[in-house]
């Protein structure tokens, strides 16, 4: 019987051969990153934008469109449809969406270190126009009833008016008058602090003007002070610069660079 031996064939161990692959390549930073930070700075100028366009669009509904409205007892018994307040009512409109677009437009950029508390400011928004929603739809119901004269004793009807009118003054009362002292000011303000994504200096507004709207809206709210008295109308003074010169400055500026590259690499 013949014996054929046979020799096995060399084996390469796992440690040799892993010591002939080639070194793996460093990990580098993502290419995407300078795109990133242009997407932000359009992020910013909407941003600034929007801001502009809520003061375009809130200020002349209550000094003009709706004035009669709100300071004539009689208004309900016109007897026409007043296109004053459907004006006004457009515009306030326009301001829910701006309102909503400050936040939407900031979210992206603030949930990179501020997670919670930049939702928290979309929430805060999102109440606020819930505010405004009903201001409106008591206005326009007013002008309703403007429009139907004789459903109703002219007592009756004035007393009708007269609480629609009171339903959109509280509104008023708690929307910009407490909640954007906590959203706009308070919560803004901080992120705006904490990220250097604008000046300091302006941020203080923000944090000086959220607590002051927020305790005349809370004394207005126990009688306290009344509504559109002076003592309110100097606490609204730092939130109205805040939010103008904020709009301002990210529509022109944009955000701070070395803030937002910072704030890029503290999240990579």
């Amino acid at each position: 019987m013949t014996t054929i031996a046979t020799s096995a064939p060399a084996v390469t161990p796992f440690s040799a051969s892993m010591s002939a692959a080639p070194e793996a390549a460093p990990a580098r930073a993502p290419a995407a990153a300078p795109d990133d930070r242009k997407q932000s700075q359009r992020l910013a100028r909407i941003t600034g934008l929007m801001f502009l366009v809520t003061f375009a669009s809130s200020i002349p509904p209550v000094v003009s469109f709706y004035a009669p409205a709100l300071s004539d007892p009689a208004f309900v018994l016109g007897g026409t449809f007043d296109p004053g307040v459907s004006w006004g009512a457009l515009l306030e409109l326009i301001l829910i969406f701006a309102n909503l677009a400050t936040a939407l437009a900031l979210y992206p950029v603030l949930k990179r270190q501020f997670p919670a508390l930049s939702l928290s400011y979309v929430a805060a928004r999102l109440t606020e126009n819930g505010f405004i929603a009903f201001g409106i739809v008591a206005l326009l119901a007013l002008n309703t009833l403007r429009f139907q004269p004789g459903i109703a004793e002219e007592g009756v009807m004035m007393a009708a008016g007269q609480a629609l009118v009171a339903l959109h003054n509280w509104t008023f009362r708690l929307g910009p008058g407490i909640v954007v002292g906590v959203g706009n000011g308070l919560i803004l303000g901080y992120m705006m602090w904490k990220t250097r994504l604008v000046p300091r200096s302006l941020s203080v507004l923000g944090l000086v003007g959220g607590p002051a709207l927020l305790v005349a809206g809370v004394a207005v709210l126990f009688g306290t002070i009344e509504a559109g008295s002076t003592p309110q109308m100097i606490a609204t003074v730092p939130e109205f610069f805040w939010e103008l010169f904020l709009g301002i400055w990210l529509l022109v500026r944009g955000f701070n660079a070395p803030a937002l590259e910072a704030m890029d690499a503290r999240t990579s």
